[in-house]
């Protein structure tokens, strides 16, 4: 089997490397020598998109917290109407970068696309100075609360973040978080803030037995 060819480099705040590789038509990238993200492994992330837009019909404000591969950020933009405005905030400005250029044709150059705006900075921080903003939150950040490569991000899914969520969700709005396994402890901090809660588990890929979970929490 081929190696993977190291195509670019980007440092995280926190001083963590992030690296891009590519074997054949697959794209990772990895954190350390931890994979974060696998073009081949991308179902999950769809799914993401797909439930949250299912239970909040007519969303037209939406907010993509970690771009990833662009496969979440594409699920979003083919279900979402031409009216509607979707913000994505991503942390690493070379990430954005890489999905401009590299990563392009994995997402049909979401990027590029009118409904969307690109926010480079943390994702709570925005949630904070967003109230009442949004209809949809999708996060897909560091693999979820159970998966954490970065200690910043932690506070996303602690008590902090998830009233973060809370409030700067619409009435009836949906918050659903992709992760790598199941989490209690976040499910209750949820259901604690006064989300109204279901736990879903997906296929990471389509006939594959590798499962991942989604959050998906209802602001009443």
């Amino acid at each position: 089997m081929k190696p993977f060819e190291t195509i670019a480099r980007a440092r995280t705040p926190d001083g963590s490397e992030l690296t891009l590789v590519r074997r054949g038509d697959e794209w990772v990238v990895r954190a350390g020598a931890t994979t974060l993200m696998s073009s081949r492994l991308h179902d999950s992330e769809e799914s993401l998109a797909s439930i949250a837009l299912e239970n909040r019909a007519g969303a037209n404000r939406v907010l993509v917290g970690g771009l990833g591969l662009g496969f979440t950020l594409r699920a979003v933009l083919d279900r979402v109407t031409p009216a509607a405005r979707v913000t994505v905030s991503e942390l690493v400005p070379e990430l954005v970068e890489w999905n401009r250029s590299h990563l392009a044709p994995l997402h049909r150059a979401a990027l590029d696309d009118a409904r969307c705006r690109v926010v480079n900075g943390d994702v709570l921080e925005l949630l904070q100075k967003s109230r009442g903003a949004f209809d949809v939150l999708l996060l897909d950040v560091d693999n979820g609360p159970v998966a954490l490569t970065q200690g910043s991000n932690a506070n996303l899914y602690a008590t902090e973040g998830v009233r973060a969520c809370y409030a700067a969700l619409s009435v009836g709005g949906v918050l659903a978080v992709w992760s790598a396994g199941a989490s209690p402890e976040y499910e209750a901090r949820l259901k604690a803030a006064g989300f109204q809660v279901e736990v879903r588990r997906v296929a990471a890929r389509r006939g594959a037995g590798a499962r991942h979970v989604i959050f998906v929490a209802t602001r009443d």
